[in-house]
């Protein structure tokens, strides 16, 4: 029998060979409906054939069994295939006061059920020690936006230090990394007020940092680099395209680059990975033909081999957001954006960034929910191509408010 040598958080965390995705398997408009093990083991053998090594979930609450069902359905398939691989970072939620209900949200006080959330992930740590190699506290929980939720950073400060300190006494792997993923806001990129000591002792209690970046959602709520130029006005509408995307990698690089600037102002050394970016391929909404105009399967195409090809380069893990639709995120709405962030279609056709791989026969063999996996619009890509859009041009646009 051989024995691998047991690869922990530190092997996989910047190294290319282990590309990162964040996923949820529900198929419909309601979590209710929970993805069976067979239905989530569909899920990881696609991910397993894209070269994909490591997913990410985010919570693991009592009423939603997601997170330790995909647990099962690696171990399951690593049983039946020793060289199967597939690594989770496995998300605890985290929320204020009265977060979700019908009351006002206390942002300084902490929900009853973290306490809770943070048992049932370490309980899941501890069982499945050979897959869950990362902890995250929190899922955008302290940024300001998330006004229905978010805590202040003391709250996570607290959790995390929990976590650590379970390490020390070996009660969790010391090999287990513990981090928050949140905006890149939160880690300090941005305004002065999240700057406090409490984030400064976070910086230095997680074992890295994982930050989102979202140049997508920055084509409506800060424009600036998306529109273009009009030095950029004669030239042909796939070229403005294509440097609209660059402007967005760009942007994405530069939010990178703030949270490490803010991180060595402290005076302290922690890798810092992507734990979300991702561009939707339909949008009725902010981002859609009557407004910002970024969305497509193409722009979504070059955005996803942009950026997997610049992290791949620096050696920097990007947890791409995310493998597959799932439209329960905008349920009254099959068209908003939320529901189209997928690399796949729900019935399991590959999207405009991933037709080479189905060129390449890695999926082979391999269905979702009885599905095989072929291409979105029949892979021509004239008719793809007739969905793009042109971003606007910078003169004669008002500022969204």
């Amino acid at each position: 029998m051989h024995t691998q040598k047991q690869i922990i958080a530190k092997d996989i965390l910047g190294n290319p060979d282990y590309q990162a995705i964040s996923y949820g398997g529900y198929r419909k408009k309601s979590r209710d409906s929970q993805p069976t093990i067979p239905q989530l083991k569909e899920d990881m053998k696609i991910l397993s054939a894209m070269g994909v090594k490591v997913i990410r979930t985010y919570n693991v609450q009592p009423k939603l069994p997601h997170a330790s069902n995909i647990l099962k359905a690696i171990t399951e398939l690593k049983k039946e295939d020793d060289n199967f691989e597939m690594y989770v970072m496995l998300g605890a939620w985290i929320d204020c006061l009265n977060a979700w209900t019908d009351r006002v949200p206390n942002h300084n006080v902490e929900s009853p059920n973290n306490a809770g959330e943070i048992d049932r992930a370490v309980a899941l740590a501890n069982q499945y020690p050979e897959i869950v190699k990362v902890i995250a506290v929190g899922n955008e929980a302290m940024v300001k936006w998330a006004t229905s939720y978010y805590v202040q950073p003391d709250v996570i400060l607290k959790w995390v230090n929990h976590l650590q300190d379970l390490k020390v006494e070996g009660k969790l792997s010391k090999d287990l990394w513990i981090t928050s993923s949140d905006d890149f806001a939160s880690w300090g990129g941005a305004e002065d007020q999240y700057h406090v000591k409490a984030l400064e002792d976070l910086v230095k209690a997680v074992d890295y940092i994982s930050m989102h970046t979202y140049p997508y959602h920055n084509t409506h709520y800060n424009p600036e680099f998306w529109h273009v130029p009009n030095a950029h006005k004669g030239m042909p509408d796939i070229t403005k395209i294509e440097l609209a995307v660059e402007r967005a990698i760009k942007f994405s690089q530069k939010q990178y680059d703030s949270v490490a600037s803010y991180i060595k102002s402290l005076g302290i050394k922690k890798p810092i990975h992507i734990g979300e970016t991702g561009w939707a391929s339909v949008s009725s909404d902010l981002y859609g033909d009557n407004g910002s105009r970024a969305t497509d399967e193409y722009k979504q195409g070059l955005f996803h081999q942009q950026m997997r090809a610049w992290t791949n380069r620096v050696g920097i893990s990007c947890f791409y957001f995310e493998a597959f639709n799932e439209q329960w995120k905008d349920a009254l709405n099959s068209k908003g954006s939320e529901n189209h962030f997928g690399l796949f279609t729900i019935d399991g056709k590959a999207k405009y960034p991933i037709w080479d791989l189905v060129d390449k026969g890695v999926f082979e063999g391999l269905t979702r929910d009885g599905n095989s996996i072929t291409k979105t619009y029949d892979g021509n890509k004239a008719d793809l191509l007739k969905d793009v859009l042109v971003p606007p041009t910078k003169e004669g646009i008002t500022t969204p408010h």
